[in-house]
């Protein structure tokens, strides 16, 4: 007769604990946060808000990096989100705003670079608060509190800023393909300087097909792209 093994039990299979944090501290201490002038660039941007009617709440350096950043309350009316990430989810927004309306408080702010179009209406654009920035305005809020970032660049860091709501594979390539347009206007620009906005080359070519053919399975070539698809080193056009 066969002699049973006894089984596994629960507690056995194998815990992953995250990693520890190795070598020395970094970046800022709490008191070093607003201790230096701010360079010119966000006094200019300071002034800035203050002249399209918001208010100024803080200026202070995050405490990673260093880098500067402006608290501020802006007209909701002067905040879009950026022209090509994706269409927003009706039920996470409705989800929001039952939340925000029931609590009577907005703690969340979102993330704000001024636009250079002086001829613009919208003065802001939001790579990272759409939803919320959706449901503030169903909710008949005046004003946004936002980070807003000095460098316009961030704009183009949707993918690595949205954490609000998972992207879907679709909505990822749809997003960097019309990063890919915007950014194929600027002269000298390649894919590879672009890496972190792109997150992955496979997801261009994924974009340009998703625009073609909208029900496109893009998940059964995914794994193959990703392993031949590299970014370009060389200025990018699209034709």
């Amino acid at each position: 007769m066969t002699e049973k093994r006894p089984k596994k039990s629960q507690s056995s299979k194998r815990i992953t604990r995250r990693r520890k944090p190795v070598g020395v501290s970094t970046g800022l201490a709490a008191g070093e946060l607003q201790v230096a002038a701010p360079p010119g660039a966000v006094a200019e941007v300071h002034q800035q808000i203050e002249t399209d009617g918001g208010r100024v709440l803080s200026v202070y350096r995050e405490p990673y990096g260093g880098r500067w950043l402006v608290l501020a309350a802006l007209p909701i009316e002067l905040v879009e989100p950026t022209p090509y990430q994706r269409n927003i989810s009706d039920t996470h927004v409705r989800k929001l705003e039952g939340v925000i309306g029931k609590i009577g408080r907005f703690l969340d702010p979102i993330i704000a670079v001024r636009i250079a179009q002086s001829d613009y209406a919208v003065k802001y654009w939001t790579p990272n608060g759409n939803h919320r920035l959706s449901a503030m305005r169903t909710l008949r809020a005046r004003s946004i509190i936002a980070i807003v970032v000095p460098e316009s660049s961030v704009a183009y860091q949707i993918l690595a800023l949205n954490t609000e709501k998972a992207h879907t594979l679709r909505e990822k390539a749809l997003e960097v393909i019309r990063m890919y347009r915007e950014l194929a206007q600027l002269d000298g620009a390649t894919e590879e300087t672009y890496a972190l906005e792109f997150e992955e080359p496979a997801l261009i070519t994924l974009g340009l097909c998703y625009e073609e053919r909208p029900r496109f399975s893009g998940g059964a070539y995914h794994p193959v792209l990703k392993r031949i698809d590299k970014f370009l080193q060389k200025p990018f056009r699209l034709h």
